[in-house]
């Protein structure tokens, strides 16, 4: 069951309004009874720097707080900072998310490069581990691309055979062209399904709107559910 309304004002009043509008987009697309573990992979590379300063980022992690709260029944998302290496996960909950995400990524010290694939397969054994009976719908954040293109694109390929979707967000103002082809990636040569989809947030990620974030969050989700569910991959 998602969780109330009631419970996120009582547990985390400053997510409300979030909550709200996680919903009407939810609703919008017929997603209102779906489940799904929540994930968010964090970028800290160096260029990063003032998204993490500004608040940019922690904001992110709260727009995913509240879509979770709707998805997934226990509060919490895991988080996976990466540079270059993707660092263990850690979680950001209702009852726990307040500069939660300022505080994990001084803890891990020196910013580094962008090792896309080594964040993916973090995501892909921590939800082995867990082994939730839902899929996983992850929100991938970055702003630039990845020290190796092509470990980045295997990963990828070879994850569309599990109930995870990648929904790749990317700050600042870079082409992305990395991003965008693996949009692309075509199907089945590449991969079973289409598992992925990417939009640019631009330069100023927070100046989003919270329903436009949700709308883009949400665009290609519900056509990779019906996809997973006619390859079998989810029931």
């Amino acid at each position: 069951m998602p969780i109330s309304l009631d419970k996120v004002r009582s547990t985390a009043p400053g997510l409300v309004g979030l909550y709200q509008a996680a919903k009407v987009n939810l609703d919008k697309r017929g997603l209102g009874g779906e489940r799904a573990a929540v994930y968010l992979v964090l970028d800290r590379s160096g260029s990063m720097r003032r998204y993490y300063k500004d608040g940019t980022v922690q904001h992110l992690a709260e727009q995913a707080l509240a879509l979770s709260a709707h998805l997934d029944d226990d509060g919490v998302v895991p988080v996976v900072f990466f540079d270059k290496v993707a660092y263990p996960p850690v979680e950001v909950g209702l009852t726990r998310y307040q500069g939660r995400i300022n505080e994990e990524h001084e803890r891990l010290g020196h910013m580094g490069t962008t090792n896309y694939a080594a964040a993916m397969e973090a995501v892909i054994d921590h939800y082995r581990a867990a082994a939730p009976a839902a899929p996983a719908f992850v929100i991938f954040q970055t702003d630039g691309s990845p020290d190796s293109r092509t470990a980045a694109e295997k990963v990828l390929c070879e994850a569309s055979t599990l109930p995870l979707f990648w929904q790749f967000v990317g700050f600042g103002d870079d082409e992305f062209k990395f991003l965008r082809k693996l949009d692309d990636l075509p199907v089945p040569r590449k991969r079973a399904i289409d598992n992925a989809a990417f939009f640019p947030a631009g330069p100023d990620p927070r100046g989003i709107a919270d329903d436009d974030l949700y709308r883009h969050l949400m665009d290609e989700f519900p056509a990779w559910l019906a996809a997973a569910r006619a390859a079998g991959i989810l029931t």
